[in-house]
């Protein structure tokens, strides 16, 4: 990574102080306009300029990036002590980080996509009680409650965030500030650099894919590469040593995702942060869950439809509670029956001889989604829209289709087949289209946090000759709509991953 600090005193190239002016003093011995007098010495003045530490030049602006995350089996049975299995999809949030200039004080989070714009004076900020001894957090520091002192004294500056707009906007908006600023004082200090957080995501908000961990993921790489605590990524990082350093991301996405939702699970920080996916349980929910990650898990073509039928986890949770205690032993069975899909597509995937593009080894997944799907229906949790997704892809033909995340609505997710006439998918595409949805054509199980260190793209345009395209503010902030955003800076590129984009590699195979 490049190392941008002002060295203590040197120059940029590594020439000391005292280099430069015994260099200006052979060069001006005898030109006393110059800044020297007849005899060659410095003047005072020009002295103290030279004594003077040298501006640290500007970071350049980088990006980072985090996915989405899906269900791909195992819904309403974790909450009821059982295993489910989280994934990553190609649905990514972006955060363009720009440092301003040393006159600036100020740092601001700009949110695009859900309206919000904010600036705050950094010397406004109460950092006495955040770099209290007490209080202090490091990086390397593993926070797993929030400190309510430090939440208390970060609310008056959260007062002004979004005066304008309507409480329920206003609410969302500060719980996303709070998240920001937590973290940003936690990590930092006063004399932190001015920067804009500028964010843009192509992840549905609010629809179960893990919207606001991707974000928190992306906050979390942010400052910590700032900070310059984070080594790589680069290709001949040792898995190990990439592991610890995902592990710091995951644990300071976590303290967002704390102010965000006040008791989240931590299954979708972590998919967020390292990608692939994880088998997740909580059998007792006064100790932390069993997170244990699937490094190897096998990249699927996915169809993701969003019923953009508004749903409640809360109740479609409820349900399943109150059905339970009515018929124990039945939906026992059903709970039971669930957890051993889930144990059977973990084993499926964790094959050696699993091969993604053997048309037999998705069918095996794909029916074990069918048969989960099935069990959520006798749940209750299922919903008429979704219901008719799966009539649609079932008709072509071209997949396997479940609900995913708390049903009620929100989204399907469907493991295409191989080869899928594209007349089918089109057809499939066009019905969806007339009938509300809104369709992606993603992939699961794919990479984690990314970076793209400076902020320049190869994307097979003129600028690649000249080292790439520059991603600046205005254009990130002008790219229009997930498309634009994806054909801009986007992690895949037409041919698959764009030059450019890191990630911290941690396969065991």
């Amino acid at each position: 990574m490049t190392q941008i600090m002002s060295n203590g005193g040197k120059s940029v190239n590594g020439n000391g102080l005292h280099d430069q002016a015994d260099r200006v003093h052979v060069n001006g011995a005898t030109n006393g306009v110059n800044g020297t007098t007849a005899n060659g010495s410095l003047k005072l003045s020009q002295r103290k300029k030279l004594d003077r530490k040298q501006s640290s030049p500007m970071m350049p602006a980088f990006m980072v990036s985090a996915p989405g995350k899906v269900i791909l089996c195992g819904e309403h049975a974790v909450v009821h002590g059982k295993a489910a299995i989280a994934a990553a999809i190609s649905l990514r949030s972006y955060l363009l980080v720009t440092t301003l200039s040393k006159s600036k004080r100020t740092v601001t989070l700009k949110f695009p996509d859900i309206d919000l714009s904010h600036t705050w004076n950094i010397d406004e900020l109460p950092w006495a009680t955040f770099s209290n001894p007490s209080k202090k957090k490091f990086y390397y520091d593993l926070v797993t409650t929030l400190d309510e002192e430090l939440v208390a004294a970060i609310q008056p500056f959260l007062e002004t965030v979004s005066q304008d707009k309507s409480p329920d906007l206003q609410k969302v908006h500060r719980n996303a500030a709070a998240s920001f600023l937590y973290i940003f004082m936690s990590l930092g200090s006063q004399s932190f650099a001015a920067c804009q957080y500028t964010l843009r995501s192509t992840i549905p908000i609010g629809a179960g894919l893990g919207s606001s961990a991707s974000i928190a993921v992306c906050l979390s790489c942010a400052l910590l590469l700032q900070l310059r605590t984070l080594s790589g990524p680069h290709p001949d990082q040792p898995p190990q040593e990439a592991r610890i350093q995902l592990e710091r991301v995951n644990q300071w996405a976590f303290v967002c995702e704390m102010l965000m939702h006040g008791n989240p699970s931590g299954v979708d920080n972590t998919v967020a942060t390292q990608g692939k996916a994880v088998v997740f349980q909580r059998k007792d929910y006064s100790k932390p869950p069993s997170v244990r990650p699937l490094w190897d898990f096998p990249e699927l073509p996915l169809l993701l439809v969003d019923t953009r039928q508004a749903k409640s986890t809360h109740a479609e949770v409820a349900k399943v509670a109150r059905l339970r205690e009515t018929h124990p032993k039945l939906v026992g069975a059903i709970l039971d029956a669930i957890d051993r899909v889930t144990v059977s597509a973990d084993e499926i995937m964790g094959s050696e001889e699993f091969d993604s593009g053997d048309v037999e080894w998705l069918r095996r997944v794909g029916e074990l989604m069918t048969i989960n799907h099935g069990l959520l229906v006798a749940l209750g949790v299922s919903h008429p829209r979704l219901e008719r997704v799966r009539e649609l892809v079932d008709h072509e033909g071209v997949g396997w289709t479940k609900l995913t995340g708390a049903g009620g609505g929100g989204c399907s997710i469907t493991l295409l087949r191989p080869n899928v006439a594209r007349e089918k998918l089109e057809r499939l595409e066009g019905r969806l289209e007339e009938e509300g949805y809104k369709k992606f054509e993603t992939t699961l199980g794919g990479d984690g946090v990314g970076v793209l260190w400076p902020a320049v793209l190869k994307n097979g345009m003129e600028e690649d000759e000249e080292g790439g395209m520059e991603i600046d503010l205005e254009k990130f902030l002008n790219a229009e709509g997930n498309d634009g955003v994806e054909r801009l800076v986007g992690v895949q590129g037409g041919t698959g991953e764009r030059e450019g984009w890191k990630f911290w590699r941690v396969e065991s195979r």
